[in-house]
């Protein structure tokens, strides 16, 4: 368990916003090289190939390196910057958030501010503000100060590195769990399959650019040309205030296996698999339906003439802002159906999955 805590922590700390994922990759291929044959796709996808006592079928184990951020957009006369988000961003979650600006002459801090509310009028203070209304103060004078701090247009912008093990320890509060938890589980399913046999050939691959396009799990996917895929993730917990109670991701109950999201439905007989996986282990486990969203699996399983596709999540806390939290035991156990599932992946399951 600590092994793996401290793996996240590693993770999670990794500056890695889309387009920009090179310390996420560099900690993966330190990882994956003892147990696989690595190369890289064009657009920066790490891929691992890892064969076992069958070269036959392939299986992609996909996880995206990216997490959500932002990038310099302008720079104004007076010394402040504004800025493009990459991928998603809940506009309420923005303001008086600290950031680092990874410019060229190293990290430089600043945090998100916007006209101080003392200001408004009153219809403006009824009114979110936006993120062109938004601006990164860096505690510089001017336009030339900013330059001699190394920022330029076209900067990524990643939140503050955030760890904390809370009261109850198995609660992780991080920043980039997505998808940073995923990559985790790469790794150590890597590491669980080295000594054991698998009849297939695994390819496990760090994603670029999910959050913006799923951009990464289409360039890597052709480089595979898989039979089968698993996508790993994080799924949105609904264990929180405001949320209807029959809708399942409650943390520490167990990973979630995705059923539907808007822009893939798994392959039945791979998800029917991964549930009698779960039941013959013993490990608990959810559902998961993400009505508004989609992962690398919505660009894989069209890959071609079509790849059985499933996506196995740790459900988390408050995706898409500054900071998550998640179960551990929800990744232990995430990390045991993912080997024995991969186990079972030979030549004839995979056959029937498409029958």
């Amino acid at each position: 368990m600590n092994r793996s805590r401290d793996l996240l922590r590693e993770l999670t700390a990794a500056a890695g916003v889309s387009g920009f994922e090179g310390e996420v990759r560099r900690i993966m291929r330190e990882r994956l090289a003892p147990l696989a044959h690595i190369e890289l796709d064009r657009l920066g996808c790490i891929i691992a190939q890892k064969t076992g006592d069958r070269e036959n079928p392939t299986v992609m184990l996909a996880a995206h390196m990216d997490e959500i951020g932002f990038m310099v957009k302008a720079i104004t006369a007076d010394g402040f910057l504004r800025f493009t988000p990459l991928g998603g961003w809940p506009e309420q979650v923005l303001l008086a958030q600290r950031v680092i600006i990874k410019g060229r002459n190293g990290d430089v801090p600043g945090v998100i501010g916007s006209k101080p509310p003392h200001l408004m009028d009153r219809e403006e203070r009824k009114k979110m503000v936006k993120i062109k209304d938004m601006f990164i103060d860096v505690g510089a004078k001017d336009r030339k100060e900013v330059d001699s701090f190394g920022i330029r247009p076209g900067d990524p912008i990643v939140p503050v590195e955030s760890w904390e093990a809370m009261k109850n320890e198995k609660f992780i509060m991080a920043k980039a769990i997505d998808d940073r938890a995923g990559c985790g589980l790469l790794i150590e399913v890597c590491e669980k399959l080295k000594d054991n046999d698998h009849p297939n050939t695994l390819y496990a691959v760090g994603t670029v650019q999910e959050e913006v396009g799923t951009r990464g799990a289409a360039t890597s996917v052709a480089v595979i040309d898989p039979d089968v895929a698993l996508v790993l993730d994080v799924s949105i917990a609904t264990d929180v205030p405001g949320l209807k109670e029959e809708v399942e991701g409650k943390l520490g109950q167990g990973p979630t296996i995705g059923l539907y999201d808007s822009s893939m439905i798994p392959n039945i007989k791979l998800r029917d698999l991964c549930i009698q996986t779960a039941k013959e282990y013993n490990i608990p486990y959810q559902y998961s339906i993400m009505e508004g969203g989609g992962t690398d699996g919505g660009r894989i399983h069209l890959h071609g003439t079509g790849v059985p596709s499933l996506v196995i999540g740790v459900p988390v806390r408050y995706i898409h802002s500054h900071v998550g939290i998640m179960h551990l035991d929800d990744y232990l156990w995430a990390r045991q159906l993912l080997v024995e599932l991969i186990k079972k992946l030979d030549t004839e399951t995979t056959k029937n999955l498409i029958k």
